[in-house]
């Protein structure tokens, strides 16, 4: 198995720590408002990494751990812009994101911790990063000392003069260096705090992660995974304070990020008009579509939405589907992924070659004649889809759904249509079958007559 290695800058041949127990990592989002299309294209990315390091290694062989962050200035403003409670927010925001990650088919971690469980821990860290001599306080503020690490900057490859042109650095006078980051901060009356030695306040943004990974994968562990936008500062960040915390552990060996996604060629905002939540996304198209289409590209490269693009996932979910619908009453058996799907997922998460090699096994579907040959390749065509995580649902619950539109006819009023066809044409009234039938074509509804019954779907 191989994996770009943010570390090196290269490829690299995967090689865990422990086979027996492979851990990872992952920046969750931070809860304040409905999960974006960002959030969402890394959240599927790691999925499937994860799908793929459970095949090769077992299941029971792997550990994931992706946060959530529950105390952010992000939520404080959220909270004053709508004086909503702060539990409130983070609770309510926090079971949006779960309802979307099931809806594009994201195993649930095997931890999701939140931030705000572990701030003794983060305290603790503290306190180590001061006695060995990498953090100060002052005015209650407690920094790191950028230049106690020699090394600083050796994630992202910036030298000192870029990572303070390319941040939003706080220039306060209490910093020994411009650079220098903060690990906790006072908090107003008013404002979420916890007692500490140096006063009430809360923790820094970039200490959460480096406790929590360390809490459920130890000071050594084998992937850390995130957005390319989280190279700098925040893994930079992580990565310094850990290992200045555990000087005798790696913190993380290899350092997978996915690239920024974009909304039609340029980078999305609110300013720009063009954000889009997935929420809004699939109450439009079906949710595996936009599965589809992030894994369409490879994930280390920038990723380009556009609604033509996930027109066209849906157009080949459909050519699938259509195949599994055909075979509908051809059993599976339980076989392993086809080798060329798994050679191109273990090649650094090669999807797009993996999702050309679904196209040759649906098209040796469709061209089989045996139910030897049927099953095989329906078989295949399954066990290669589920660690994509693609090809979950049943092809009729896939053409039911279609897209939703408003006004489109309910599951319960064409059924009781094909039953008063079914009726018509047993009294040989071609005419009113006919004519049925075309209401139905009319509302973006197709019938197919099988000898099982009348199958149906939308457009």
């Amino acid at each position: 198995m191989f994996l770009h290695n943010t570390l090196t800058r290269r490829k690299e041949k995967f090689s865990p720590i422990d086979e027996k127990n492979v851990r990872m990592y992952v920046c969750g989002p931070t809860v304040y408002d409905r999960a974006h299309l960002g959030n969402a294209k890394s959240a599927v990315v790691f999925d499937i990494l994860n799908r793929i390091l459970r095949e090769v290694y077992g299941e029971k062989n792997v550990t994931y751990v992706s946060n959530i962050t529950d105390i952010d200035d992000k939520i404080l403003n959220k909270h004053k812009e709508t004086g909503k409670p702060i539990e409130e927010i983070t609770a309510e925001t926090y079971q949006w994101y779960l309802e979307d990650m099931k809806a594009l088919n994201v195993l649930d971690p095997d931890y999701r911790p939140k931030a705000t469980e572990f701030v003794p821990e983060m305290i603790d860290m503290i306190k180590i990063l001061i006695d060995n001599g990498h953090a100060y306080e002052v005015n209650g503020h407690v920094l790191f000392d950028v230049d106690s690490m020699p090394k600083y900057g050796f994630l992202s490859g910036r030298s000192m003069k870029e990572m303070l042109a390319g941040a939003r650095i706080e220039v306060a006078e209490y910093k020994k260096n411009p650079a220098d980051f903060i690990l906790w901060k006072p908090s107003d009356d008013d404002q979420p705090g916890w007692d500490s030695p140096w006063g009430f306040g809360r923790p820094g943004w970039h200490l959460e992660c480096s406790v929590m990974s360390s809490k459920y994968l130890g000071n050594s562990f084998d992937i850390h995974g995130g957005g390319s936008d989280l190279i700098f500062p925040h893994h930079e960040n992580e990565c310094a304070q850990s290992l200045c915390a555990h000087p005798n552990d790696t913190y993380a060996k290899y350092w997978v990020h996915a690239g920024m996604l974009m909304v039609d060629g340029v980078k999305m905002s609110k300013s720009l008009g063009n954000f889009h939540t997935v929420k809004e996304i699939v109450s439009q198209y079906p949710a595996e579509s936009l599965r589809l289409l992030f894994i369409s590209s490879h994930y280390h490269q920038p990723f380009n939405f556009t609604f033509e693009g996930l027109k066209q996932a849906k157009q080949v979910l459909d050519k699938f589907y259509n195949a599994l619908l055909k075979n509908a009453d051809i059993s599976i058996l339980e076989v392993a992924p086809d080798t060329k799907v798994m050679e191109a997922l273990t090649d650094d998460i090669n999807t797009p070659l993996a999702i050309s090699r679904l196209h040759e096994i649906v098209n040796d579907l469709n061209k089989a004649e045996s139910f030897d040959d049927k099953q095989k390749y329906k078989s295949l065509l399954l066990s290669s889809a589920k660690v994509m995580g693609l090809l979950y649902q049943s092809p009729e619950l896939w053409f039911k759904s279609g897209s939703s539109v408003e006004g489109n006819m309910s599951d319960e009023e064409i059924d009781s249509l094909i039953a008063e066809r079914a009726e018509a044409k047993k009294a040989k009234n071609w005419a009113k079958a006919d004519e049925i039938r075309n209401k139905l074509k009319t509302q973006g509804i197709l019938l197919e007559d099988t000898p099982n019954g009348t199958c149906w779907k939308r457009e």
